[in-house]
């Protein structure tokens, strides 16, 4: 069941009804039902790697918290890594590894004869395995306490808004809110409300739409411009943002109509000053994740005492890999891994040349300078991220220089003017917002739907009929998935 189906809006008010409804001693049972229907409308097999996921670390999680000794403590965390990253390793890196190996031994003419598997990616395995496994490491390092109901411990893992495509939760901060009895809240149901219909917004009206023209001149890049590949390249910048912090907003608004409280995760990254600031805004709940759990891990052995550049570049590769299995995600981890130790490295240049050019004397032409570039060194990673394969790479990149064979403008034939200005307008209000957005943060320290609600009901009421006009009027509804279910 996808967020941008019928589907969905029918199940999402039925769950928030019946859960006032029915007695809070039963809420955890139905939040839990509904969690695992909610899974199973993909395909009910994929709920058993999930229940395998739940049992696995639930148990090593009571025996660390019953073990005396580190030892004892260990074994217990190492079965939880050993198969939930095993069913991860199977289902998702096997083949991808088995390809790579038979690419090395047929160049050079040994043999191997490793069969593949011809298995089906489960929806959202990346995710939960990476919650599920944060709480192991937490109880094994002692953070929290394990969690002994085994009900709540299932929620935690396949809490539904949540499931397939995050934020990526920690157990200190979701599991104790499990326990919490939960009351109606009109101010905070309507703010849910309110954020689920911004994520549509940018779903339905800017990423989908936008999809029409990236997936045409990717899909066949040998046959389009340069003009075309730098444009569909662009377009894809906003195409994955949209797709993917639309998805965060309507997580996080369904889960605040039920009073659960989920993990920001985007915060305006294309307002960014610089790359590693940029990391700190864009899916934050993964970049936290991977310096809590696995940087700053490698930084505290002797073994990588000192090389903490080092470390960032391997973090960021293994961020690409987490994406996909293909080398294609690889690269494009390495090479933002580059860019921000290429940032450590020329920090104090930049802020010389800053000097230099008394660029503190003119800070809103800094800012937007700052910006500018950030956007920019985001833009060709983001080509490695959509092409279908390495070869595609390089003839998108080919075109960015000689052009391509077929279509030599920027219009093609799967979007007319009038569609493409829809997007340009779209884009355009979607950055308006957030530049709002980004000034009451910064100035005044609130959120734009606070400040918003005090703003009087005749001037914010034709705001939100105009965003729903607009879905309505605008919105592709061709059901396209959102992008980061493959992951």
């Amino acid at each position: 069941m996808s967020f941008n189906s019928i589907e969905f809006i029918l199940f999402l008010p039925a769950v928030v009804f019946l859960y006032y409804v029915i007695p809070y001693r039963f809420r955890w049972l139905f939040l839990l039902m509904a969690s695992y229907y909610f899974y199973m409308c993909w395909k009910v097999e994929y709920v058993i790697l999930i229940i395998i996921s739940t049992l696995v670390d639930y148990i090593a999680g009571i025996q660390m918290g019953k073990a005396t000794d580190k030892s004892r403590k260990r074994k217990f965390l190492v079965l939880s890594l050993v198969i939930n990253l095993g069913l991860l390793f199977v289902f998702k890196y096997y083949n991808f590894f088995n390809d790579s190996a038979r690419a090395v031994f047929n160049h050079f003419n040994i043999f191997y004869n490793v069969p593949a598997f011809d298995l089906l990616l489960p929806v959202g395995i990346s995710f939960y395995t990476f919650q599920t496994l944060s709480y192991s490491l937490d109880v094994y390092r002692g953070t929290r306490e394990p969690e002994k109901h085994l009900g709540i411990f299932a929620i935690y893992v396949a809490f539904f808004p949540q499931l397939v495509a995050g934020p990526i939760e920690r157990s200190t901060r979701l599991l104790p809110q499990f326990r919490e009895e939960k009351t109606f809240d009109y101010l905070r149901v309507t703010n849910g409300l309110k954020l689920i219909l911004w994520g549509f917004f940018k779903k339905l009206v800017i990423a989908d739409r936008l999809a029409v023209y990236v997936n045409e001149v990717f899909s066949s890049p040998g046959d389009y411009s340069g003009v075309s590949a730098i444009l569909a390249s662009y377009l894809f910048v906003f195409q994955i943002y949209c797709d993917f912090s639309a998805y965060s907003d309507i997580a996080i608004g369904s889960a605040q109509t039920m009073g659960y409280r989920l993990n920001l995760n985007f915060r305006r990254p294309f307002f960014s000053r610089s790359i590693s600031e940029f990391w700190e805004r864009w899916h934050i709940s993964l970049t936290t994740w991977v310096r809590d759990y696995f940087t700053w891990a490698l930084i505290r052995t002797k073994m990588m005492k000192g090389r903490k550049n080092s470390i960032i570049f391997v973090s960021m590769t293994v961020i690409g890999l987490w994406h996909g299995a293909a080398w294609t995600y690889v690269l494009w981890g390495a090479l933002n891994g580059f860019y921000l130790v290429f940032s450590n490295w020329t920090k104090k240049i930049r802020k010389k040349m800053a000097v230099f050019f008394h660029l503190e004397k003119a800070p809103v032409f800094h800012y937007a300078l700052q910006v500018f570039i950030v956007f920019n060194l985001f833009f060709l990673p983001g080509i490695l991220f959509r092409a279908n394969s390495i070869s595609d790479v390089f003839v998108v990149i080919k075109n960015l220089v000689y052009g391509g064979t077929v279509h030599k403008g920027f219009m093609i034939d799967a979007v007319n003017g009038y569609e493409m200005t829809i997007s340009f307008i779209a884009i355009s209000f979607m950055l308006c917002v957030e530049a709002v957005q980004e000034y009451f943060y910064v100035k005044k320290g609130k959120g734009l739907r606070e400040v918003f609600a005090n703003v009087p009901i005749i001037i914010r009421w034709p705001v939100y009929y105009i965003i729903i006009y607009s879905i309505f009027m605008f919105g592709e509804f061709e059901l396209a998935e959102f992008i980061y279910f493959q992951f």
